[in-house]
Parts: C-alpha cells; sequence; structure tokens
C-alpha cells in the first residue's frame, strides 16, 4: 500500500511543475485520499483537487480504484469577492482483478496511464470532442 506524500505534475505549458498537496490520506476503503494545489485560488474552494478511493467488490475478487479530479474557475466582483463560476471535472475507475499476475497488472497500468497522458488525448480533452 502506497503512502501518503504530495504530487508534483506539469503544468500546460509542460515545463512548470506544479505541487497537489496531500490533504486528507485515505482511512481505509471507501474513504477517499484528497490532495489540493493550495497556491491556486485564494480560497480553499478555489484549489484545484483530486482524489482516490478504494474497495473490493463484493467476493473480493476484484478491487476497484476510482479517481475524480476538479478545477475550479473563479470571478471576482466588482466589491473584491472571489466566486466559484465554473467546475472542469474528471473521473474515471479502474477494476483490477486479484487473481491476475502483478506483471500484468503492471503493464496495464503503465499503458493505460501513458494513454491519458498522451498529447492526443489531451488535446482531445481539451477540445471537447474525440478524435476523428
Amino acid at each position: 500500500m502506497a503512502a501518503m506524500a504530495d504530487i508534483t505534475v506539469k503544468k500546460a505549458d509542460e515545463t512548470t511543475n506544479i505541487v497537489y498537496t496531500g490533504k486528507v490520506a485515505s482511512a481505509g476503503d471507501r474513504t477517499a485520499a484528497v490532495w489540493k494545489s493550495e497556491t491556486v485560488g485564494t480560497a480553499p474552494a478555489h484549489n484545484p483537487s483530486f482524489s482516490l478511493t478504494s474497495r473490493s467488490n463484493g467476493d473480493g475478487k476484484v478491487r476497484r480504484v476510482e479517481h475524480a479530479g476538479a478545477y475550479p474557475q473563479t470571478a471576482t466582483a466588482a466589491d473584491g469577492s472571489v466566486t466559484v463560476v465554473n467546475i472542469a471535472q474528471g473521473s474515471g475507475s479502474f477494476a483490477i482483478p486479484q487473481g491476475m499476475p502483478q506483471t500484468d497488472i503492471n503493464e496495464f497500468v503503465a499503458q493505460y496511464c501513458n494513454m491519458l497522458a498522451s498529447v492526443l488525448i489531451k488535446a482531445s480533452i481539451k477540445a471537447g470532442y474525440a478524435p476523428t
């Protein structure tokens, strides 16, 4: 089991790092681990966030790992108050069979996560359309 830690990722310029600070470690199944990028926004509600939750299926043959992320857009009113006006969100779920060899699980995770990080998939998500 991995220990909670801060996560550093590249910003949209593919050069600058941004840190997602580990805010809450998971207390066990169905309890989310939560990270926030505290350098964005002026209040906790303005911070981009990422969460990861895990649990077994009914018979324990599959572990399900679910992730979700949110990136708020804020606006400043004439009186100086800042509010969230939009939130970009993403989520997904992985089902990991507990009888599958670890080498196959490792390969699946590497390839799947690298697909999500690929230029084409990132461009498609940014545009809001699958490649044509």
